[in-house]
């Protein structure tokens, strides 16, 4: 049975639980809804924990201390727990309560220890999902909101790091366990995982909360998905890198979905697939000035938008020659696309000439290593690392002008709407 009132489902990523005052402010913003509107809170890792947590793992699967940063990211939890409150009881070790806090931290420290070489991306899920498992501890205490274990409920397969959704199963679970609870105040979750029919838990991809924010509209019959963030809205560059940004007041679903697949950080990618296909609206918002209007993403016709700036950093860029001097066919692409899934790596951009096929991936100095183990024989492979891959949606031609001057462009490539290049990043 669906909550008589509709389902508003909110996610605030890390910067806006980064400390205790981050975490009284979102407070502020739960405390501004309707007590008789049912509410979903989705959570991430507290400001910069997943990179914290995939530091701490690579140093236990490489045999290295990791001692000292654990105890750091302990410290820094518990003292947000004990700023936000310092009037909750005491344990026997003059520790503060919240909740499975200590449990936690203390499992963590068990996982870590247990981390062996191999299985890499298995391990990484066990170890940096527990970014959002503390963060949800901290904030539901601090909120007073139920906290809700997501990983038994958002079935996935066993894709490490990018777990596919099992859409029906996940649906019965949510709506089994989570619709009893939503009457009797707001309930907070984490982002970012899930977990298999055997118990191990999964991550949705980086940055993957907002995906989670609508898988859970989806199979709630969510009225509405908002996404608190340090902007204004969803704005046609990042702030932090290009001056003069544009706030779209509302966009559609299609615009969105291509700004995400391109780089654009604010909307994970596969976020707004199954919030269009129920038709369900995404705002995004600003948790700084709560009452600013925001984006909405919706269903919607608009006049041609500003060009919108993206930008990738830490790109690869890998060539493949045929050894032959032969005409790379489609018989050498099928080999190559086959070995780059394997190795999962995704093409962000790729190009090929008579004798040569080049792609533009994400680096990843172990995905790239199996790549190249797997087709030296084949081909002659090339490749640059350390650069950055822009984007220009809805170009124009003083856009590309502007973006290009005094770079050195090592691949670029045109659509009717689209521009991109690639180039060397600029010296530290």
């Amino acid at each position: 049975m669906l909550p008589s009132l509709p389902l508003r489902v909110y996610k605030f990523g890390g910067a806006s639980v980064k400390d205790a005052a981050a975490i009284r402010n979102l407070h502020r913003i739960l405390r501004r809804q309707s007590a008789n509107q049912p509410l979903l809170v989705v959570v991430s890792a507290m400001g910069k924990t997943t990179n914290a947590l995939e530091h701490l793992f690579q140093l236990a699967y490489e045999g290295q201390c990791y001692a000292q940063p654990l105890e750091a990211l302990r410290q820094f939890h518990v003292g947000v727990a004990e700023e936000l409150l310092p009037e909750a009881p005491r344990n026997a070790a003059g520790q503060v309560e919240c909740g499975a806090l200590y449990t936690l931290l203390q499992e963590l420290g068990d996982r870590l220890g247990n981390v062996t070489k191999g299985d890499y991306d298995r391990q990484y899920d066990q170890i940096v999902s527990y970014g959002e498992l503390l963060a949800t501890c901290i904030v539901a205490a601090a909120t007073g909101a139920q906290w809700l274990d997501v990983r038994p409920l958002i079935r996935t397969d066993h894709t490490w790091r990018e777990g596919r959704v099992d859409w029906p199963t996940t649906e019965r679970n949510l709506r089994d366990q989570v619709l009893p609870m939503l009457p009797h105040g707001p309930v907070l979750t984490q982002g970012f995982l899930g977990g298999t029919s055997s118990g191990q838990t999964t991550t949705l991809g980086r940055e993957g909360s907002d995906y989670t924010a609508a898988i859970l509209a989806y199979c709630l019959g969510g009225e509405s998905v908002t996404i608190w963030k340090d902007v204004a809205g969803l704005l046609n560059a990042d702030p932090k890198i290009f001056p003069n940004t544009v706030r779209y007041p509302e966009i559609s679903y299609q615009e969105t979905i291509e700004m995400a697949y391109y780089g654009a950080s604010v909307i994970h990618p596969k976020t707004i697939k199954p919030l269009a296909v129920r038709g369900i609206p995404l705002f995004v918002k600003s948790f700084v000035d709560p009452e600013a209007e925001g984006t909405k993403i919706h269903d919607c016709k608009h006049a041609p938008l500003v060009p919108a700036y993206i930008r990738k950093t830490d790109q690869c860029l890998i060539s493949f020659e045929s050894k032959d001097l032969t005409f790379i066919s489609e018989e050498n692409l099928e080999v190559i696309f086959g070995a780059l899934a394997q190795v999962r790596l995704k093409i962000n951009l790729m190009q090929n000439s008579a004798i040569s096929f080049s792609v533009c991936t994400d680096w990843h100095e172990y995905r790239v290593r199996k790549l190249l183990e797997q087709l030296r024989e084949q081909f002659t492979i090339y490749y640059n690392t350390g650069l950055e891959l822009y984007t220009i949606k809805n170009y124009t031609p003083e856009a590309i002008g502007e973006l290009t001057h005094g770079r050195e462009l090592l691949l670029e490539q045109r659509t009717r709407q689209t521009f991109q290049f690639v180039s060397r990043a600029p010296a530290a």
